[in-house]
């Protein structure tokens, strides 16, 4: 049996910008060429590839330009380039990117520490981003950061949410992205907020982007995809946050997402690859890997088919 998760949703991996952000290490171009490769070659619908943010403020995206000069335009179709302003748009554009995803913060104080301008100079910089995209044959999304909570101003109110996503100068975005950008909710509060957002907009896709610091990423994703998100994001290995909101750790894990719905295209085969790819990538980077099922996949229960074989056993300590 698949067992897969009704209602279904895709999974978005995000490690190549919001995982790599965080970190403050560099990845090369071909590096990041490789892996955008590998992710599509093990199935995963759509990808997050990088980030317009300057280079001195977000190292680890300094060559997002030139990984998307190597891939082709079919590769290009699955992926999409983070933007805050129309010139990242056009400038993204120029170098063949044709998915942008817009963001800014709900509160204005994670907005002005995040990109420098306040939430209604974003949103009112948006129609010229839209129409950018739309020069090339485009998508943009509209991406809503701290739609939960915000690290200054606390919890940020449902009305304010849908206010953006409501405003009539975000139509002609394609999707509605909803972040939980700290890892502060809880299932019913990102249910709530979801069902609302796709009642309000049904016209848009929405994409559900959350956080594990609280220990809550799978169980939010979930409630996110029953309440009606169509994509959810991941990064391999949990790796990620903001560095410009304080509290923000990791993201929720891909491979937790993938164990967890089960879509059809997964098997325990591209699963064991997955879990490797992210387990080299992790080592090369110095950083945790904070996936059970990762963890899981390496596990004695050699019964069970999602183990990867040939698992090296953990070392024990038999002295006691």
């Amino acid at each position: 049996m698949s067992f897969t998760l009704e209602p279904r949703a895709g999974l978005r991996d995000v490690t190549l910008r919001d995982g790599l952000q965080l970190t403050g290490k560099m990845l090369s171009t071909a590096r990041k060429v490789e892996i955008v490769r590998e992710l599509v070659r093990l199935g995963v619908p759509e990808i997050e590839l990088g980030s317009m943010a300057r280079a001195h403020l977000v190292p680890p995206m300094a060559n997002t330009l030139e990984v998307v000069d190597q891939l082709t335009p079919q590769e290009l179709e699955r992926c999409w380039i983070w933007v805050a302003t129309p010139g990242h748009v056009a400038k993204a554009a120029a170098a063949g990117a044709r998915n942008f995803q817009y963001c800014f913060s709900a509160s204005d104080s994670h907005n002005q520490a995040n990109i420098g301008r306040s939430t209604e100079a974003s949103l009112a910089a948006l129609p010229q981003a839209v129409e950018y995209a739309r020069a090339v044959g485009g998508r943009i999304q509209l991406c809503i950061a701290t739609s939960f909570t915000c690290p200054f101003e606390g919890q940020v109110p449902e009305d304010r949410v849908l206010a953006i996503a409501n405003d009539p100068r975000a139509e002609g975005t394609c999707d509605i992205v909803i972040c939980d950008t700290l890892g502060q909710a809880v299932p019913a509060q990102v249910s709530s907020l979801i069902r609302r957002v796709g009642e309000e907009s049904p016209a848009r896709r929405i994409v559900y982007h959350g956080h594990d610091t609280w220990g809550l990423g799978v169980a939010n994703t979930l409630a996110a995809i029953s309440a009606g998100a169509q994509l959810v994001d991941g990064a391999l290995g949990g790796l990620g946050g903001c560095p410009f909101a304080p509290g923000a750790s990791g993201n929720t894990s891909s491979e937790d997402i993938l164990f967890a719905t089960r879509p059809e295209w997964l098997t325990p085969e591209n699963f064991g690859a997955m879990v490797e790819l992210s387990e080299k990538l992790l080592a090369e980077l110095g950083e945790p890997n904070r996936s059970k099922s990762a963890q899981g996949a390496r596990s004695k229960a050699k019964a069970f088919e999602w183990v990867i074989a040939g698992s090296p056993e953990p070392a024990c300590d038999r002295s006691n």
